[in-house]
């Protein structure tokens, strides 16, 4: 299995590489700068470029470094994004044979209407769908959507690692904590976190055991999320309804601070 880094961009993006030393993948390179710069630094051989979604956070270094590297460009099939060469979909197979791996295609819309995953060896890169302690925000997607495409995810083993494409792991805690006061894995789960942050370290990669344990989007069944939504928002949710909590509590995670 390759090495997995975390390339920092903007202020608080991961473009993240995977490499054997030789040649090197990356996924969601929204700063071509940083992805060159790291290459050059480790000497590594661009191979492949994925994307999970259009947003230009995600896509913009695309286009450059595909002109200096003719390597294949992977992106989902239903959005539009320039220089993608391979448009992928659920059950595609992305093989990348100078490192070694082959990542499975999975569609998880929501966050975005084509969004994708890419799975392999244990290892999801999940763009902005499932975030650590989080999940993305709705911006074309159905709350329906997004809510059984993060089911999904976390049907996936436990082990699973999660590299999602943003350091907001600290800040969603705060709200997790508003949602499960209670939940002493949480509270765990910050004082790691902070521990990581204060040793200049990524919070991820994060794993699918941790967020179901957790990441309040994950655990819409639980009493205490129900309880402290409806106090939150002063509404009553349908009984039984997980995606109503979970649209209620996306909805409260729009506005808090």
């Amino acid at each position: 299995m390759p090495a997995i880094v975390p390339i920092p961009a903007f202020s608080d993006n991961y473009i993240w590489m995977l490499h054997n030393r030789q040649y090197a993948a990356v996924v969601d390179p929204g700063d071509a700068g940083q992805v060159l710069a790291s290459l050059q630094k480790h000497q590594l051989e661009l191979a492949a470029i994925l994307c999970t979604h259009h947003h230009g956070d995600h896509v913009a270094g695309i286009c450059k470094l595909a002109q200096v590297y003719n390597v294949p460009v992977y992106g989902p099939q239903h959005e539009d994004i320039p220089c993608v060469s391979r448009a992928v979909g659920e059950g595609d197979t992305v093989e990348i044979p100078e490192i070694g791996i082959e990542l499975g295609v999975l569609d998880i819309p929501g966050h975005t209407i084509g969004h994708v995953a890419y799975l392999g060896d244990g290892n999801l890169f999940c763009g902005d769908t499932l975030f650590g302690c989080g999940c993305g925000r709705l911006f074309e997607g159905t709350a329906e959507q997004l809510f059984r495409s993060l089911q999904r995810l976390a049907g996936l083993p436990g082990e699973t690692k999660v590299y999602c494409a943003h350091e907001y792991t600290e800040a969603n805690i705060r709200f997790a904590l508003a949602c499960e006061p209670r939940n002493a894995q949480l509270e765990r789960r910050r004082a790691d976190s902070r521990a990581l942050r204060a040793a200049g370290l990524p919070t991820l990669p994060s794993t699918i055991a941790l967020e179901k344990a957790t990441n309040p989007f994950l655990r819409c069944s639980m009493p205490e999320i129900l309880h402290n939504v409806e106090q939150q928002l002063a509404i009553k949710l349908p009984a039984g309804s997980e995606l109503a909590v979970f649209a209620a509590l996306r909805e409260w995670r729009n506005n808090f601070s």
